[in-house]
């Protein structure tokens, strides 16, 4: 299992363990992370599981692809740092992976 902390604009932390092979996003829903809507259940259609990566796990998750890209046009307040978690893979190398909810989804 791999540990994720999603954290709130208000600071609270949600620590999960998710399964390798399943997405950030998916998690997420799992277990109630607030602001984490997930509109399109994953499909890259919408903008609602936006995140911003924290700065230290940048290079580890990488970069958006195109489509990813497109989509985060829609995103409330986009930043370098943005993605998608329903695009964010778990892998054994994003252990203690940090991901900051945005203050509203697009």
């Amino acid at each position: 299992m791999t540990k994720i902390t999603f954290q709130t604009m208000d600071g609270t932390r949600y620590e999960l363990e998710a399964s390798d092979g399943t997405t950030a996003m998916e998690n997420a829903v799992r277990n109630d992370v607030p602001g984490i809507e997930a509109e399109c259940g994953g499909a890259c259609a919408c903008a609602t599981c936006h995140v911003y990566v924290d700065e230290a796990w940048r290079e580890k998750v990488g970069e958006p692809e195109a489509m990813e890209e497109d989509m985060l046009d829609f995103a409330y307040e986009p930043q370098p740092n943005s993605r998608l978690s329903c695009q964010i893979k778990v892998r054994p190398n994003l252990d203690g992976l940090l991901l900051h909810v945005p203050e509203r989804q697009g």
